[in-house]
């Protein structure tokens, strides 16, 4: 007996499957006289083998082809590029704000978020363009016969155009951007393998660079990328083997040139790497999930340090540390704060915690905490104050004691009337608001007199002390005069 799938078409043009049995039926003799068959309908058996099929090569979300389906694709480009000498793209795209809409909105959110931004990138490409989803907020794009890499980065700047526009969410308005990375065959790769990693890398080299941008491969990019590989390695044990350190700079009071407070500043010497500066092992110790231990790292040793200060006959002083956006929403926060007051037996009006304006608007939901971080007696700062959008309005919400201008407007602030404005703006809201106003950056005898004439409460820059180890601030502190704002010798 046989079984003969066979597919039928109705009238109605609707698709239906048999299965027919056939079985052969013998005379006497053994001959074959006829046949009897059997059908019932498979139709629905079909459907479901279809939708195994679909679901495994399809993302269920948004029912883009998966990584599955898109390797079996780029395999097969590849061999055609191969045989007809052509040259394609591959664009790795990743979202940048996602996991914070995800976070906030909740996972219903963050799915709406990411059928909207799949439908967009199909509205973009061409039809013939292939747009897959690898998972989590992560896609990827294959672009056929391009004739060089000018139309690429004209795809590029389109997909991050598209992204950019908003999108209203349960009620709120949302705007994500994206990073990415694009490889081409076969400059930067002949094989899956290669042409994936190669997008992969530049695609993080785009998030590092600022965000909403795209970069194209290249050995520059890889070499960047191999030293942030071993930045990443080293780090791992930084900690334990006690390599990080810190440096400490003063403030200094604009009216009277007294040494007000200092600022605590983290600083990494690895035995193979050298000296690494902050801007390339901050964002690493971030992605990392590390940023949290060293940050207590820092606030205990801060901590302790300004007391051993005071033990040596030294006037107190207020030092400042810095909150990364991970610690200030971390559950352990207050107890940690508290540990180290405790721990180093400092008076808390004396411990001062810095947190960056764009941190303070992301997480308006912290305001609790900030309240509680008062409570224990400890003052709070606003640090990198005039690159957010924060309004009086908004300011004097949170229990903060501290606005320090960010030192971009410092720059070029004799020379630019915007930076002059923002400067004075921010001098004026301090004010208004019973707040210290410190400029960070200060650099000149002139930038001084500017803010000496505007009132500012406190400068904070090499003009007056760079970054030096804790035994030369001690030395800065004892022989300071404030009467001539310098230092005695």
């Amino acid at each position: 007996m046989k079984n003969y799938p066979l597919e039928f078409v109705r009238k109605d043009g609707r698709r239906t499957f048999a299965e027919i049995s056939i079985l052969p039926v013998r005379d006497q003799a053994g001959k074959i006289c006829e046949f009897r068959g059997v059908g019932h309908d498979i139709t629905e058996r079909k459907k479901s083998e279809e939708q195994i099929r679909y679901l495994a090569t399809h993302d269920g979300l948004t029912g883009l082809p998966n990584r599955v389906l898109f390797n079996q694709i780029l395999q097969h480009a590849i061999q055609s590029a191969k045989r007809y000498g052509r040259m394609f793209a591959v664009f790795f795209i990743d979202l940048d704000r996602f996991k914070m809409i995800n976070d906030t909105l909740g996972h219903d959110a963050g799915d709406q978020l990411l059928r909207e931004v799949a439908a967009r990138f199909k509205q973009t490409l061409r039809t013939v363009d292939t747009i897959a989803r690898l998972g989590g907020d992560e896609f990827v794009v294959l672009i056929e016969e391009i004739e060089d890499l000018s139309y690429v980065t004209t795809v590029a700047r389109k997909i991050l155009s598209a992204v950019l526009q908003p999108i209203t969410i349960m009620g709120e308005e949302c705007r994500v951007t994206a990073s990415i990375g694009v490889s081409s065959y076969p400059k930067d790769g002949e094989d899956e393998q290669s042409l994936m990693k190669n997008a992969d890398i530049a695609m993080y080299c785009a998030k590092e660079d600022g965000k909403n941008n795209y970069k194209l491969y290249s050995t520059d990019i890889k070499t960047q990328s191999i030293e942030r590989l071993s930045i990443e390695t080293h780090l791992r044990f930084a900690l334990e083997r006690n390599e990080f350190f810190l440096q400490y700079q003063a403030r200094l009071d604009v009216k009277t040139a007294e040494i007000t407070g200092v600022e605590a500043l983290l600083r990494w010497n690895n035995p193979d790497l050298g000296i690494v500066t902050p801007t390339r092992f901050i964002p690493a110790a971030e992605e990392m999930g590390m940023i949290v231990p060293i940050g207590r790292w820092v606030l205990k040793t801060a901590c302790l340090q300004n007391v051993a200060w005071q033990k040596m006959g030294l006037p107190p002083i207020c030092v400042s540390v810095n909150l990364s956006a991970r610690q200030l929403t971390d559950d352990h926060l207050i107890d940690d704060i508290q540990r180290a007051i405790d721990e180093s037996g400092l008076e808390p009006r004396l411990l001062e915690l810095e947190i960056t304006e764009s941190v303070v608007m992301r997480h308006p939901a912290r305001i609790a905490v900030l309240g509680k971080i008062k409570e224990l007696g400890v003052r709070l700062a606003i640090d990198d104050f005039g690159t957010g959008y924060s309004s009086l309005a908004q300011i004097r919400h949170y229990p903060i004691d501290t606005l320090k201008i960010d030192r971009s407007f410092m720059r070029n602030i004799l020379a630019n009337p915007e930076d002059k404005a923002i400067a004075r703006a921010i001098i004026s809201m301090g004010r208004m608001l019973s707040l210290t106003v410190v400029a960070e950056g200060v650099e000149t005898a002139e930038q001084m007199t500017f803010l000496q004439e505007h009132a500012c409460d406190e400068i904070q820059g090499f003009h007056f002390s760079l970054p030096v180890p804790p035994e030369q601030f001690a030395e800065l502190l004892r022989n300071h005069s404030p009467s001539s704002g310098k230092s005695r010798k």
